[in-house]
């Protein structure tokens, strides 16, 4: 395999994040239905269950949110630490370009 191949494939870590985050908004844009769900559910006199039912589903998407997003911090953190680790402590990515002028090289006209 070839090295931009080997970095390009998405291991199974990034595969659980964007299966968090696709959960995460399949369950916030189920909010809504929720509600009216709800709304009918106490029209037909059933308050406590629609009360449920509303406030389970921003439970539920509150959680599916957070935990979609302290995974992909964590996630994140670790492939810039992989990327600092592949590419060396000495070498930030900037001393290549840098030119080094002495004393009598500027000109300040």
């Amino acid at each position: 395999m070839t090295v931009w191949y080997t970095n390009r494939t998405v291991g199974w870590s990034t595969k659980a994040v964007i299966a968090l985050v696709a959960l995460a908004v399949l369950l916030v844009a189920a909010m809504p239905v929720a509600f009216v769900a709800g709304v009918i559910l106490m029209l037909f006199g059933h308050i406590i269950g629609g009360l449920a039912l509303f406030g389970a589903s921003v439970l539920a998407a509150i959680a599916a949110v957070v935990i979609a997003g302290f995974t992909g911090v964590r996630e994140l953190r670790k492939m810039v630490s992989q990327l600092i680790g592949q590419r060396g402590d000495a070498d930030r990515g900037y001393g290549d370009h840098v030119v080094q002028l002495g004393p009598g090289e500027y000109d300040y006209r």
